[in-house]
């Protein structure tokens, strides 16, 4: 089987690799490393079709390192015994290796005291967070570089470059179809180079039109990964768009997850919005909510995107209050720091003749404590007053504190 053009264009220089300027430009970090050259271990992480790969090659080939090519998941301890052992033979080598984030600890053990040394130089590449994916020992040793998404224009410009490689010698390409590409692509400049050539080969007469595009593909890519840092992206701005009340970012991330079909992940996330973003500021959000899942779950796509688009509107343009929940971890706070202190005798499970039953005195309450000692004048709850369901729950607390002035000053206390 011939190679895929996307690997063809893989470039040989760092001159050569589209987009990523901030690394690659000239006087850039990794421009002035090839420049001096000097290659020092590093992690570069960004969303796939990128240039990671890419970037990697072009360096070592640049430099006229002698180097390796591995994959954390795939290739087993022997793979990397054979390596170190080069590594020896050569007194040094590089080591590109693939979804580092998946170094399990027999090799990172392995790894470790040779890059300690500087035998072997690595340069790896993950999806992931390296803060939060990849072993602190291995981070600790590297400088970490994040790749930026391609811009239409960077995905136009490798397109372009591609349209003059031999295996796509006499395409013609109708206006306005690279730009599709590009806007399909999702900022992917591999999956564009396998588009064109799918484009290519699938056509009459090796001329591209839009309509037979739009035949091949008529939905556009974009980076969703459940296991990697896109999916949290994606569920992270969904929240916090809707705290923010910005009611247009959040029907476009609510568009994202239903385009990918992740409604579990919207209902989830709706539903904690729900209690810690909106809280007591309106209440009937939560049954709302609920009753908007159900909806959505009953009827499923695409009607299914209608009730989910009316409770999302409103949950963005609702007040909003976190004080419940806050209150509540300042008290959980007090119990796992040993504040807590022992409970009141008249409030345990026996009963004593000094506990005062509210429903005895008038407005059933009677003032009597209920903290610990220790934290009897403790005030974890402190109301918004923006909205109108919790300032009626603020006008209460101020009711119950006059009565319990009244109470404490009739003689009428714990």
């Amino acid at each position: 089987m011939e190679k895929p053009l996307a690997l063809k264009m893989a470039p040989k220089t760092i001159s050569e690799v589209v987009g990523q300027k901030h690394l690659l430009g000239e006087g850039k970090i990794l421009y002035n490393l090839i420049k001096n050259k000097k290659l020092f271990s590093m992690i570069l992480y960004g969303k796939p079709g990128i240039g990671k790969t890419s970037i990697a090659r072009a360096m070592v080939e640049d430099l006229g390192v002698r180097y390796r090519f591995l994959n954390a998941t795939s290739n087993n301890k022997h793979d990397f015994d054979v390596v170190v052992e080069e590594a020896k033979m050569y007194d040094g080598i590089v080591l590109i290796m693939d979804e580092i984030h998946r170094l399990n600890k027999d090799k990172q053990d392995l790894l470790l005291p040779n890059l300690e040394s500087g035998l072997i130089t690595l340069i790896g590449m993950t999806t992931s967070n390296p803060f939060h994916a990849i072993n602190p020992a291995i981070r600790s040793r590297c400088q970490l570089f994040e790749l930026k998404e391609l811009s239409k224009a960077d995905i136009i410009e490798g397109l372009n470059r591609a349209l003059t490689h031999p295996d796509l010698a006499g395409i013609e390409v109708e206006d306005g179809c690279l730009a599709y590409i590009a806007d399909v692509s999702g900022n992917d400049l591999r999956f564009a180079y396998n588009l064109l050539e799918v484009a290519f080969y699938s056509s009459e007469n090796k001329k591209i039109t839009m309509d037979h595009l739009k035949n091949i593909q008529n939905k556009p890519a974009f980076f969703h990964d459940k296991d990697g840092d896109g999916y949290y992206d994606v569920l992270s701005a969904f929240q916090k768009s809707i705290r923010g009340s910005d009611v247009d970012a959040s029907l476009h991330y609510l568009a994202r997850l239903i385009v990918a079909g992740d409604l579990d992940s919207i209902y989830r996330r709706m539903s904690v919005i729900a209690y810690e973003d909106i809280g007591l500021a309106n209440p009937s959000i939560g049954p709302k909510v609920m009753a908007a899942i159900q909806a959505s779950e009953l009827v499923g796509l695409p009607e299914g995107r209608i009730p989910l688009a009316t409770i999302v509107t409103e949950m963005a343009l609702s007040p909003k209050s976190n004080t419940a929940h806050v209150a509540l971890d300042q008290a959980i706070a007090d119990v796992e720091t040993g504040r807590s202190g022992p409970i009141p005798e008249y409030l345990r499970g026996g009963g004593t003749k000094d506990y005062k039953y509210p429903h005895d005195y008038p407005g059933s309450y009677v003032y009597q404590q209920y903290l610990p000692d220790n934290l009897k004048h403790k005030k974890y709850y402190h109301p918004k007053k923006e909205s109108k369901y919790e300032t009626s729950l603020f006008l209460i607390d101020q009711k119950i504190a006059e009565i319990k002035k009244e109470q404490e000053k009739n003689g009428v206390s714990s």
